[in-house]
């Protein structure tokens, strides 16, 4: 009996040895469950890997499409997405600066940069408020572009490219952007070139000042970073180091005009912020989220982006011109998490342009991130002096999530652009690139006649698309017909900015917002109009007399009033015509307010 009973305890001594042997494998097999395949790839020599570490719970931001102006959005947006990151990331954060190990925290996307070991990276796949660990790979952003001919100024006059878009036909209405500010990501900026140092938000005529108008998003301790490149890193002003100028080619599109007779840029009367995402065409999914965060809510040089942001400084408008291929290591996952920051941004009624790409043209080529994101504006390249799409503009569909969508959403001019570039020069590029420009300095051109519609994203496009030049194709992408508009092709058409702003512009509503009991006007009362089977936009403030004026497109609306501590009355179905002005007054009840009395303690 004693001998069994000395061999049962020999044997549950040997299983639970053997338990133990296997648990950390165990453990590990687990945490591989959140950890990409790459980064375990990266670290099989040893050595370390930088990744992004993404948290489970990812901020609720709610609807913002009815708050009434792009600064509430803005605010809702920034308050709700880092007040999750801050309360998600607390513990992570003490975890790794009690064994100080540097990180980048993110609250866009609810996520940190971290270079790992093998020691860490199971560490923190282990922890609860992990979701997955993803790899960050370098991803070649930009194709080369080889510049042709250098001039010292561009050739006196309007470019004509921005006359086939009726660019300049705007202007002669006196709306040239005048108080709206765009913003890129892209390979820096040559900022006090004569084209745009007048435009650059941080220069008053005097002195530069970066704070919240530009930021570096390419770092020395960074693994992808090489010596050598022509800006530095962490640059303290808009910096470009590619070879053929990307950025400041794309930015002098949007607003290039040096004041001298050289007219390059759609919106020559609006301002501009920048971003560094490459280094010579080289990021990041870390690099390129960075910069969505910073136009969320600019902030200073060196400073917090959750302490110091500030969302009234963000921009109207972000043009991308990049994208990020999954065969140089951009995969479904990293796509997933750029998706997030894109969101953000339309949800506090920023409009993200995004070049189509030039992978065409063959079909279901609108296949790359930012371009196929259904929240993303894509522009599709033709050439203006033919009016025939270029053969490399990508064609759609893009299906993202298993879902065919349109793209490109519009088409714009893209070969043979004359623009700026560095040292003060002017060059000829062509590609989407070139063409997402000008549709962001378009946005700029339509809100700068209608003001009312900032932060109205759906409404934008809206108008953008449907007053854009109806063109078909032969090509079948999608199971287009010959006479089918949209289209995959050509998307909408040909970016029509004359068009836009004048149906933006084509109806007035104009009335008071009074208090229903005394008669007394309502100052800052919100006045919002919605088209009926169609997007929310634009909104109006009342002044101090309670009186508003809004300008919109023709078309019939559902126009809501709203007051603090007042109760919202809608008034359904107004036909706003063209070239009329129209009164519509509204009567606010207060709401019924409660004090409790206060309570002497004896």
């Amino acid at each position: 009996m004693t001998d069994w009973r000395m061999a049962r305890g020999l044997l549950l001594a040997l299983l639970l040895l053997a338990i133990a042997l296997l648990l950390p494998g165990l453990a590990s097999q687990a945490g591989q469950v959140r950890v990409h395949p790459a980064v375990w790839d990266a670290l099989q020599d040893g050595g370390e890997a930088e990744v992004l570490v993404v948290l489970a719970r990812q901020a609720d931001v709610g609807d913002t499409r009815f708050l009434p102006t792009k600064e509430t959005r803005g605010r809702a947006v920034y308050e709700a997405l880092r007040t999750t990151a801050r309360e998600d990331q607390r513990a992570l954060r003490a975890f790794l600066e009690a064994r100080q190990i540097e990180f980048r925290s993110f609250y866009i996307v609810n996520a940190l940069q971290v270079s790992v070991d093998g020691q860490l990276l199971r560490a923190l796949a282990a922890r609860p408020e992990v979701d997955r660990i993803l790899p960050n790979p370098s991803v070649k952003g930009l194709p080369d572009l080889p510049l042709q001919s250098l001039a010292s100024r561009a050739v006196q006059g309007i470019e004509p490219n921005l006359q086939r878009v009726h660019a300049d036909d705007v202007w002669a209405l006196g709306y040239t952007g005048q108080g709206i500010v765009v913003a890129g990501q892209d390979t820096g900026y040559d900022w006090d070139h004569p084209a745009l140092i007048r435009q650059y938000r941080g220069w008053d005529g005097d002195t530069p000042d970066h704070d919240y108008n530009w930021h570096d998003a390419i770092h020395e301790n960074d693994p992808h970073t090489a010596p050598g490149n022509p800006c530095g890193f962490d640059s303290p002003e808009p910096c470009d180091d590619h070879a053929s100028s990307h950025g400041t080619h794309t930015m002098g599109i949007m607003l290039g005009d040096d004041g001298q007779g050289s007219q390059i840029g759609m919106a020559p009367g609006a301002q501009w912020i920048g971003c560094r995402n490459m280094e010579q065409g080289w990021g990041t999914p870390a690099s390129y989220i960075e910069c969505f965060e910073f136009f969320l809510a600019p902030y200073p040089l060196g400073g917090d982006p959750e302490l110091d942001g500030d969302p009234a400084r963000a921009p109207h408008a972000v043009n991308n011109s990049w994208t990020c291929p999954p065969e140089e290591g951009c995969d479904a996952s990293q796509v997933a998490l750029m998706q997030d920051a894109v969101q953000a941004l339309r949800q506090a009624g920023i409009l993200v342009v995004a070049a189509a790409g030039n992978y065409g043209p063959s079909c279901g080529t609108v296949k790359y991130p930012p371009a196929f994101y259904p929240q993303s504006f894509a522009i599709g390249n033709f050439d203006y002096r033919t009016d025939t799409m270029h053969s490399l503009s990508s064609r759609g569909p893009a299906t993202y999530g298993g879902i065919p969508t349109l793209k490109p959403d519009l088409s714009a001019p893209g070969v043979g652009i004359l623009s700026s570039v560095r040292d003060g020069f002017y060059s000829w590029l062509s590609g989407t690139s070139m063409a997402a420009p000008h549709v962001a300095g378009a946005m700029a051109l339509l809100l700068s006649a209608a003001p009312g519609y900032s932060g109205h994203v759906d409404a934008v496009e809206h108008l953008l698309m449907t007053t854009a030049e109806p063109m078909t194709t032969t090509e079948t992408c999608g199971g287009d017909g010959p006479a089918d508009v949209p289209n995959h092709t050509w998307g909408w058409g040909i970016l029509d900015v004359l068009a836009a702003t004048e149906a933006a512009t084509a109806g007035t509503l104009q009335g008071v917002v009074t208090d229903t009991g005394t008669g007394t006007p309502i100052a800052e009362a919100q006045l919002t109009a919605h088209l009926v089977a169609g997007p929310a936009g634009p909104a109006s403030t009342t002044d101090g007399s309670g009186r508003y004026t809004m300008t919109l497109a023709s078309g019939t609306y559902d126009v809501t009033a709203r007051a603090w501590r007042y109760a919202p009355e809608t008034i359904t179905s107004v036909l706003v015509t063209s070239q009329t002005v129209q009164t519509l007054d509204f009567a606010l009840t207060e709401l019924a307010r409660f004090y409790l009395p206060l309570i002497a303690r004896h």
